[in-house]
């Protein structure tokens, strides 16, 4: 029987700051992040490891033990008949430009790849709520995980809360709220897969050094597609340089960058003006989209066709 976790110990390892801190060994990790997961951490001692840990930064090891716990913990979902699935997760909500992730969803799902999008939308009024947008798009939240894996296997797209899925990763995100500051919840729900590993991660990041680390710990993971998202969610910024990078059951990925310049940006209008404008887009196609939009739906595309 292993001897119960020392949180103090724990939390003076990773509490000293950006250079005095020190990382867990991967087996430790995945022993803290359970009993994170599980609620076995009390608030003192959580708001502790969160900030210690937003301070030092996670490794790719503490990274790993994360995802393990996690792993562990993840309801399963059937896999549908077909393409692998596509998992995109929606953490932030659009702030200043149109949330184009909803678009990406819809054309794969009518490309007859199953979708999954799940997340939050405790966002704060400053930015969109995804689950509105979808829903605004005749995608509404999913009651149950009976009900998503129905969807999936009939419309191919499905917005499931990540509460259904995991509720103790919720609660972690939760503290978003209460602290104000993200914690390693909203990196780990990138990496979580209820399709036993099968499906096909959407992660995207806004840090040069979150990009490095995960772009040494996905291939350890599956199929991936890692890009420097727009406003925390899970698309490109349309006038940034390309920044993708695919596995395919963690072997890299040869992605061709798309040449020429995008339009002009497109604001938010509010989550039922933003509907009609995504409309606008799937019925002309991905060849009118944002190049960076079309570089990820491309890559994303042939990762989930190749079984």
């Amino acid at each position: 029987m292993e001897a119960p976790l020392d949180l103090p110990a724990l939390i003076k390892e990773i509490g000293r700051g950006a250079r005095g801190a020190r990382d867990l060994p991967m087996a430790q990790a995945e022993r803290l992040f359970g009993a994170m997961l599980d609620g076995e951490v009390d608030d003192l001692r959580l708001g502790a490891v969160v900030l210690g840990l937003r301070v030092k930064g996670e490794s790719v090891d503490e990274l790993a033990g994360f995802e393990a716990a996690l792993r562990q913990r993840t309801a399963p979902l059937a896999r549908p008949a077909g393409p692998r699935p596509v998992l995109l997760p929606t953490l932030n909500g659009a702030r200043k430009l149109l949330n184009l992730m909803p678009l990406l969803a819809l054309q794969l799902a009518r490309d007859g790849v199953p979708v999954l999008v799940h997340g939050r939308s405790d966002f704060g009024a400053a930015r969109g709520d995804s689950f509105a947008l979808m829903a605004a798009l005749g995608q509404p939240c999913c009651t149950s995980r009976g009900d998503a894996e129905q969807r999936l296997r009939e419309q191919c797209i499905a917005v499931l809360p990540t509460a259904a899925l995991c509720p103790g990763l919720d609660a972690l995100l939760a503290l978003r709220e209460r602290i104000g500051l993200r914690n390693s919840a909203h990196t780990l729900a990138k990496l979580l897969d209820p399709f036993a590993g099968q499906g096909v991660k959407i992660v995207a990041v806004t840090h040069g050094d979150f990009y490095e680390r995960l772009a040494t710990l996905l291939p350890r993971l599956g199929s991936a597609v890692l890009l420097k998202g727009c406003e925390g969610e899970a698309y490109p910024h349309p006038r940034r340089p390309s920044s993708l990078q695919a596995w395919r059951d963690g072997q890299p990925q040869p992605l061709a960058a798309a040449e020429g310049e995008d339009a002009a940006l497109i604001e938010t209008q509010g989550d039922c003006a933003d509907a009609g404008r995504i409309q606008d887009w799937l019925a002309a196609g991905p060849e009118a989209w944002p190049l960076r939009l079309r570089e990820l739906y491309e890559a994303v595309l042939m990762l989930s066709r190749n079984n």
